[in-house]
C-alpha cells in the first residue's frame, strides 16, 4: 500500500497545524494525530543557517543517523534502486529495549527543494515485540525567501509503536514529540 501520497496531502494539514511563525533559534512542534487512528503524528520546523543542498547530503546520508538521530544505534542501507533505498534501523531505547525496522526512503529533490519520504516495510521474520506496528514521515526543506543560505526544515513522523506495556507511554513520547526538537538541534548543529 503506497501511503506517499497521503504524506503530501497530509503536509497541508500538519502545516497549518503549526501556530508557532518559523524560528531561527527555536524549533516549534505540533501534534497532528488524527483522531481514532492508532499511533501519534507530529510536525517540527524550524529555519537552519544552511543551504538546503548542505542540508539534503546530511539527511539522505542513511549510515550517518546514528550521529544526529536520537536512539538510533543503527541505519544499514540494505538496498538502493532509482528514487529508493531500503534502510535498515535499530533504535536502542530506554530500559534496554531494542526495536528493528525496515524503511524505504524515497528522495524527492530539485536544485531549490529537497523532500524525503519514508514509509514502513514489513519484516514477517521479526516478531511483534522485537518491531513496531508502523512508521512514515518525510523531511521537507526549502529555501528561506529572505535568505538562499538559510533553510525552512519541516520534519513530520507518525508512529505506532504497537503494544506498550501499561505505564510505559512515556516512551511513546520520547519517540514521538521529545525526539523532534533534539534531531532537528542535531541536525542544525551538523551543519555548522
Amino acid at each position: 500500500m503506497n501511503r506517499l501520497p497521503a504524506l503530501a496531502a497530509s503536509l497541508l494539514v500538519a502545516v497549518s497545524a503549526l501556530a508557532d511563525p518559523v524560528s531561527e533559534t527555536q524549533v516549534s512542534v505540533a501534534d497532528v494525530s488524527k483522531p481514532g487512528v492508532p499511533g501519534k503524528a507530529y510536525l517540527a520546523q524550524t529555519i537552519i543557517a544552511a543551504p538546503v543542498p548542505r542540508l539534503c547530503g546530511i539527511i539522505e546520508d542513511y549510515a550517518a543517523y546514528p550521529g544526529f538521530m536520537p536512539n538510533t544505534e543503527q541505519a544499514r542501507v540494505v538496498q538502493a534502486g532509482e528514487g529508493f533505498a531500503l534502510v535498515d534501523m535499530t533504535l536502542k531505547l530506554p530500559m534496554g529495549k531494542i526495536k528493528k525496522y525496515r524503511l524505504r526512503m524515497e528522495p524527492k529533490n530539485t536544485p531549490a527543494l529537497c523532500r524525503l519520504a519514508w514509509k514502513l516495510v514489513p519484516q514477517p521474520e521479526l516478531k511483534q515485540e522485537d518491531t513496531i506496528a508502523d512508521t512514515s514521515g518525510y523531511w521537507d526543506l526549502q529555501p528561506l525567501a529572505a535568505d538562499k543560505n538559510k533553510s525552512v526544515v519541516k520534519y513530520y513522523v507518525y508512529s505506532d509503536p504497537g503494544p506498550v506495556p501499561m505505564g510505559l507511554g512515556w516512551i511513546v513520547d520520547s519517540l514521538g514529540k521529545d525526539s523532534l526538537p533534539k534531531t532537528l538541534e542535531a541536525l542544525r548543529a551538523r551543519a555548522k
